[in-house]
């Protein structure tokens, strides 16, 4: 362990030195913190094998370089403590990125940066909740669009290149909010993503290219801060999942329907998410999409909002066919210093 955060560090500090030494004068260097706690009890009689207590922390640190108001680089570390777990940091995931913030509504990543803020609103159904406890980076590239019509985000996320014995594994996917009117609380959003699963590059016997992912399309009503309510947003629509074996079958297209309930007043929230048809077998979704019916309902209290802290008890009930009582207990803490300016270089 020791030698690992040695090796850490002297990395961090080869990087810093060497980007200070490249950077013009006129630029800017910045600091950014955040931290992540979380504790989550899953009692599942539908899937027994999901049954777990999740209970632990993450503490990202990064350091920002600025060109200028558009062109910045980052590099940093995101590390976990799983509680009761040894050596203290289970695994240190790097953060390096460049990021590029235009002016008239463009942004682009590249590199290992984080998935939250950028991709953390996906339906469960496509991208479970775990990732954001145990893969917190994208690595890969990602490009966004806003104006006051809406939103667009094409991504790609490499899970794991090839090797002797690794496979070849990828994720793309786009997601995008539309607004007629914006000002209206009418809108339209689509969620889409698929993995690509490919062999090593030592082949083993009956192994098989697999291609699987899935998609949303939903119309939807925002009526936040136009009620009593702070939050208040509905919507309904279409899922497919998207699921092939190459060599054995064609893809096979599962369809459903999904609806959403959100609200919220100060501190307290309710969210209702229901699907009925077919069911789906998404790698990196809730594993309840495979039933033909699912019904989950959140209960949040957030005692905690301070600045940058935000601390909320969750209690999930989830219903499906022959499974009415299973539940979920989490509380989950956010906190976030911002982004910090540090050191401004003059002529």
């Amino acid at each position: 362990m020791k030698h690992t955060l040695r090796s850490l560090i002297f990395f961090m500090l080869m990087l810093f030195l060497g980007t200070i030494n490249c950077i013009a004068q006129n630029n800017n260097l910045d600091i950014h913190f955040q931290g992540y706690g979380f504790f989550d009890n899953r009692e599942y009689r539908a899937f027994p094998e999901r049954s777990h207590t999740f209970s632990g922390a993450r503490a990202a640190l990064d350091l920002g370089v600025n060109l200028d108001s558009v062109n910045h680089f980052r590099f940093g570390v995101n590390g976990i403590h799983e509680f009761g777990a040894n050596p203290f940091f289970g695994k240190v995931d790097p953060v390096i990125y460049y990021n590029f913030t235009g002016k008239k509504g463009w942004t682009f990543d590249i590199g290992a940066f984080p998935r939250e803020g950028l991709i953390s609103d996906y339906p469960l159904a496509l991208l479970n909740d775990t990732l954001q406890y145990y893969r917190p980076n994208i690595q890969g590239l990602l490009t966004s669009y806003e104006s006051p019509w809406g939103k667009e985000t094409i991504w790609i996320d490499w899970v794991s290149r090839q090797t002797a014995t690794d496979r070849e594994q990828f994720i793309f996917g786009a997601s995008g909010k539309y607004l007629p009117n914006p000002y209206g609380p009418f809108f339209l959003s689509h969620y889409f993503l698929l993995l690509h699963d490919a062999g090593a590059a030592v082949l083993l016997p009956n192994d098989h290219i697999n291609d699987n992912g899935g998609g949303q399309l939903r119309v939807g009503l925002d009526f936040s801060h136009k009620t009593f309510l702070d939050s208040l947003n509905v919507s309904a629509g279409g899922m497919i999942s998207l699921e092939r074996t190459r060599g054995i079958d064609g893809f096979q297209i599962p369809k459903g329907f999904v609806a959403e309930v959100f609200l919220q007043k100060k501190h307290f929230g309710l969210r209702d998410n229901f699907y009925a048809g077919k069911g789906s077998n998404i790698v990196y979704g809730d594993s309840f999409y495979s039933k033909k019916m699912y019904n989950r309902l959140d209960l949040i209290y957030t005692p905690f909002i301070y600045n940058q802290i935000r601390g909320s008890f969750i209690l999930s009930l989830h219903q499906s066919p022959g499974n009415l009582g299973d539940s979920q207990q989490a509380f989950r803490l956010v906190y976030d210093i911002g982004r910090k300016n540090l050191v401004r270089f003059k002529d």
